[in-house]
């Protein structure tokens, strides 16, 4: 039978928001909650990654101080006058709060308290909702590629002294991203200069990953003249294989040989892809443990920690230059085959992986003489 769906408490709630808005990645909120990464996927997309808005009381209501000095007052026995004055309220609002709260009898100021919070109004339609022309104006200037910083300063130019042509960018972009709103069609996200579906925390680049997570990382300009003419073997280059619900593997290409390993990981956060990588390539002889080249992802932010277990120097690709490691990038490609887009790759066992990466080096290649990488790689450490 199907284990239903624990629903995230109010602080588990406040505590996945508040990572998410420091850049962490989906991986490290769900091993920092203990909930599958689908499911932290599922709660921010639902919102477009854009935080809810923390609720708060308007200084005219009530308060639990208020209500606790009321439930006093009555068990004393006092007017609600005296009760009112005491705390600085009229008689009537006490009166009313009494009355909705099953009256001096039975009156719970915590249970009155939670009640009053639950029927709270919620915050008012947003200004798209409730004004159809600007609703409009903002659409039409979506579908012709205009951004929302774009159409909000063209607004603000146009009818400078009519409020209700005036929306923010930021607005537009929940409008867009926050679909339980229904005000902006979801269509409207493709003609963004980024079309992806959710917002992502200032402080992470285009795949979500945190940025500055990487310390002292060895650029790939430093890298020996040995390495770029593929005479020796034991370097490598290395790269995230991305799959459905957030799932990956990594692989790693030995760049003389084209040998390939396919190494299964928890999650794309760094001590997963680390404490990973370190169990795979510890198991390969010495000769073949000189060097790995990754790009920038923060997923290699504790590379410091791989070079001190395996001894392999760990060099970063220039920002954005996916080229600079051609040879693992041709060797994904070739992966598509058995892990096509959309695949989930977390059902994957390492078994199941290690037999993809032994028909892929049983394979010639047209670039090694049509030798495959199997033989090549044998032949280098004869």
């Amino acid at each position: 039978m199907r284990k239903p769906r624990q629903e995230l408490s109010d602080a588990e709630r406040t505590k996945l928001w508040k990572r998410w808005k420091l850049g962490q990645s989906i991986a490290e909120i769900a091993r920092e909650l203990g909930r599958p990464e689908g499911s932290i996927h599922g709660m921010l997309s639902a919102r477009g990654g854009i935080s809810p808005r923390a609720r708060s009381r308007n200084s005219r209501t009530l308060s639990l101080t208020d209500r606790e000095e009321i439930s006093r007052g009555v068990s004393a026995g006092l007017s609600m006058r005296t009760i009112a004055a005491g705390i600085g309220r009229a008689a009537s609002t006490v009166s009313r709060e009494l009355e909705r709260n099953a009256g001096r009898e039975s009156y719970r100021a915590t249970a009155a308290d939670a009640r009053a919070w639950a029927q709270a109004s919620r915050p008012k339609l947003c200004k798209l909702a409730t004004h159809s022309r600007l609703r409009y104006f903002v659409a039409r200037k979506l579908g012709l590629q205009w951004s929302p910083e774009q159409i909000a300063g063209v607004l603000r130019e146009r009818f400078p002294d009519d409020d209700r042509m005036q929306v923010s960018h930021e607005t537009i972009y929940r409008s867009l991203f926050i679909q339980a709103r229904g005000v902006l069609k979801v269509e409207l996200v493709k003609h963004l200069r980024f079309r992806r579906r959710m917002r992502r925390p200032n402080n992470a680049d285009r795949t979500g990953r945190r940025r500055g997570g990487i310390t002292d990382p060895v650029s790939i300009r430093e890298r020996p003249a040995q390495i770029e003419d593929r005479a020796i073997p034991g370097h490598w280059e290395g790269d995230l294989l991305a799959g459905a619900k957030n799932s990956h593997i990594a692989t790693l290409v030995e760049r003389t040989s084209r040998f390939t390993l396919l190494v299964k990981v928890d999650g794309k956060d760094t001590q997963s892809v680390v404490s990973a990588l370190t169990k795979k390539v510890r198991r390969l002889p010495v000769a073949l443990r000189r060097s790995l080249t990754w790009d920038r992802g923060n997923e290699m932010a504790q590379h410091k920690a791989f070079t001190i277990a395996t001894d392999i120097q760990v060099y970063f690709c220039d920002p954005q230059s996916p080229w600079q490691r051609g040879t693992n990038e041709n060797t994904n490609g070739l992966l598509r085959q058995y892990f096509p887009d959309g695949t989930e790759l977390s059902h994957f066992s390492q078994a199941a992986l290690d037999k993809v990466a032994r028909r892929l080096n049983e394979r010639p290649r047209k670039t090694l003489g049509y030798v495959t990488p199997a033989v090549k790689l044998q032949s280098l450490l004869q």
